[in-house]
């Protein structure tokens, strides 16, 4: 990747600006702008997080926003309410109040000598879903976001519930976000106040996988912040970007359907991650992209981004799986419209061991998938580590019922969700179904290129879900996540159907036996026809990236990522650990330009039987230090959820360490119930 060191504009960075708030609280915020910024006011562009602006995530966004403020903007990172320097309390994501402060920052930035009255706001994750929120208040001064990695639907897909099944990453994320909220800020930004503000914070911190878990159904609590709920409310223009391989890539194509402003959506092989630096790649130059996306909307500079087709995604091909990959094959394909009139429906009916273009007689097929199932899918989202994305699928269609196509005689690529409708039956009130669609190749070999999974009491809404009649038939869609692949020819398309999906999905409280009736049983891919103009498309720039603060490695973390089974118990357990992922593999690293020392690691373990849902386990260990000099501190996190038949049970301690000495020990434990979970 290119490292600019010379930009058309000059660049000063400040350290800390103080912004106030309606109610007298201030945020901080670190700016990046040109050096004639004050003489000549240039737009802004706001980066709105509670990742710490100044410490963990100073390598990853840095050259971000020097890119932007060497080419004619004012690069703004600013700290969410209660988290990094800012002054308040953050009690839960995307509340009113941080919604309320982004417009309050926005009327700031526009009141400085420096703006031009003109903002934009962009954002991965957290800050990509806060763009569509704030960009739904319309301060009038926010003319475009872009948003990535993020969601439209706070329920449908966020990192607590899929399907309304209950994900383990609502336990893991929330134990990231229960750690992080301990963290205090730095002396040298908030001064002798630092110590009373980290304080208040260790005391009003909250168990965030409780809080979640006890919303298990798509009430208003996840209604809020979810920009589904009107999408006429953003009038700004809106970039969508995501990876194929990112859990919330659903938003995207739901995005570009629902609203009505001006939009574009650009989708690649990329996981949780910026396009520039993603893997698997191929990586782009998405800085230069953004400038051409900022250049059009805020400087009113006609660069033709506008001109260009509405989605760009990457189109998939087979790659054997393995735990790594720096790149994936395919080809970059492009639709003028979402949905898009081009696209048709092929649907196959699962017959017998078998997908027919025709339905044969009728049949039963029965399936209770061991507790286990699951473990070669990888996590929720990955972020491009060893091991995150899914391995070769064949130890997991063992434990599922399949349904193979023929061997292809000739080429098929699907772009949109693919839909399996199963008529089917089961024996407990709460069950789940998880349909994997995968590609088989000569050889054998299995790789996942979509899946979707249902919690069947949500089979008619996750709003008011229904226990199931054992016995009963019911007929049931599920949408597996949207994709874009090319299935090669001589290769298999396999339907994989189970009732376990773990370490993802948190098991039903009962084994499960479903019962799936063949030849009734559907499969239905958007299949894409041949676009010429995808031949002509404009090509990405090369990668290419600002500068980044001097950084020295301390420790290294030894990243680990195994399953053990215990042949006496029947115990199974997948256990990682891994580093904050911002340095390289460092779990400790000096930043030089500020003097702090940072370090993170997360060890992640869930345990299960084979047979028995209630054995299932999950536990989350963290540290986190900051030093620098005399002063030091130290946090250290444990969690664990567990379950019986009714009822979750979240656990967690909280110890702060100042100097080496113990300043603060919380305890916490609750019980949830399960609610059809």
């Amino acid at each position: 990747m290119k490292v600019v060191e010379s930009f058309p504009e000059g660049v000063k960075v400040i350290e800390n600006v103080w912004i106030p708030m309606r109610d007298g609280v201030h945020l901080a915020a670190r700016l990046w702008m040109p050096e004639d910024a004050e003489d000549n006011p240039v737009p802004a562009v706001l980066e709105y997080m509670p990742y710490r602006k100044r410490d963990f995530t100073r390598l990853r966004d840095e050259p971000l926003h020097h890119y932007f403020a060497g080419h004619g903007y004012v690069g703004v990172r600013l700290d969410v309410r209660g988290t990094g320097d800012s002054e308040g309390i953050l009690r839960d994501e995307y509340l009113e109040q941080e919604q309320d402060d982004a417009v309050d920052a926005i009327d700031w930035l526009t009141r400085q000598p420096w703006c031009d009255g003109n903002v934009g706001m962009i954002g991965l994750s957290w800050s990509g879903f806060n763009s569509l929120q704030v960009a739904a208040r319309r301060p009038p001064a926010l003319k475009a976001i872009i948003t990535m990695c993020s969601t439209d639907d706070r329920y449908a897909d966020d990192a607590h519930y899929k399907g309304g099944c209950l994900l383990n990453e609502n336990f893991v994320w929330g134990s990231a976000f229960f750690s992080l909220n301990a963290c205090p800020p730095d002396p040298v930004i908030s001064g002798d106040r630092w110590r009373e503000q980290w304080l208040e914070r260790l005391q009003k911190n909250r168990l965030f996988p409780a809080l979640w878990m006890r919303h298990p159904h798509r009430d208003d609590y996840w209604k809020h912040g979810s920009v589904c709920e009107d999408y006429d409310a953003i009038q700004c223009a809106v970039y969508a970007v995501g990876g194929w391989a990112d859990g919330y890539v659903n938003a995207i194509p739901r995005l570009m359907e629902g609203l009505n402003a001006p939009k574009k959506a650009l989708i690649g092989p990329w996981p949780h991650a910026f396009p520039h630096a993603a893997e698997p790649g191929p990586q782009i130059g998405f800085f230069q992209e953004a400038v051409r996306w900022w250049d059009y909307w805020l400087k009113g500079i006609d660069t033709g981004i506008m001109d260009e087709p509405m989605v760009r995604a990457w189109m998939e091909s087979w790659i054997q799986p393995a735990p790594y990959h720096a790149e994936r094959p395919g080809r970059w394909v492009a639709e003028e419209a979402w949905p898009s009139p081009r696209i048709g429906t092929r649907q196959w009916f699962l017959n017998v061991l078998s997908l027919g273009d025709t339905a044969a007689d009728e049949d039963a097929v029965r399936v209770r998938a061991p507790q286990t199932t699951g473990l070669r899918g990888g996590d929720f989202y990955g972020y491009g580590a060893d091991g995150d994305a899914p391995l070769d699928q064949r130890a997991d269609d063992g434990k599922s019922l399949v349904f193979d196509s023929d061997p292809l005689a000739e080429p098929v690529e699907i772009l949109g969700a693919p839909v399996v409708t199963l008529d089917l039956a089961v024996d407990q009130p709460v069950a789940f179904v998880i349909v994997r669609l995968n590609d088989v190749a000569p050889d054998g070999g299995s790789s996942r290129v979509s899946y979707g999974v249902l919690n069947l009491t949500h089979r008619n809404s996750h709003e008011h879900p229904e226990p199931l009649v054992p016995g009963q038939r019911y007929r049931v869609p599920i949408r597996l996540n949207d994709i874009g692949y090319s299935f090669a020819p001589g290769h298999t398309i396999r339907v994989a159907v189970s009732t376990t999906y773990w370490p993802m999905l948190w098991p039903a409280p009962e084994p499960v036996e479903l019962t799936l009736f063949t030849g009734a049983s559907t499969l239905a891919l958007p299949v894409r026809p041949p676009r010429v103009d995808d031949e002509t498309l404009r090509p990405f720039d090369a990668p290419e990236r600002g500068p980044v603060s001097d950084h020295t490695p301390l420790e290294w973390a030894q990243a680990q990522r195994m399953v053990e089974l215990d042949l006496a118990t029947d115990e199974t357990v997948y256990t990682t650990f891994g580093d904050g992922g911002d340095f390289g593999g460092a779990a400790l690293a000096r930043i030089e330009d500020i003097d702090l020392t940072i370090g993170y690691t997360i060890r992640r373990t869930f345990r299960i039987g084979e047979h028995d849902p209630l054995s299932a386990r999950a536990e989350v260990e963290q540290k986190t230090v900051l030093r620098r000099g005399a002063w030091s501190v130290r946090i250290e996190c444990r969690t664990t959820l567990s379950a019986d038949a009714h009822n979750f049970r979240v656990q967690a301690t909280q110890d702060a360490f100042e100097s080496g000495e113990r300043i603060s020990s919380r305890e916490w434990d609750e019980v949830v119930p399960r609610q059809l979970l």
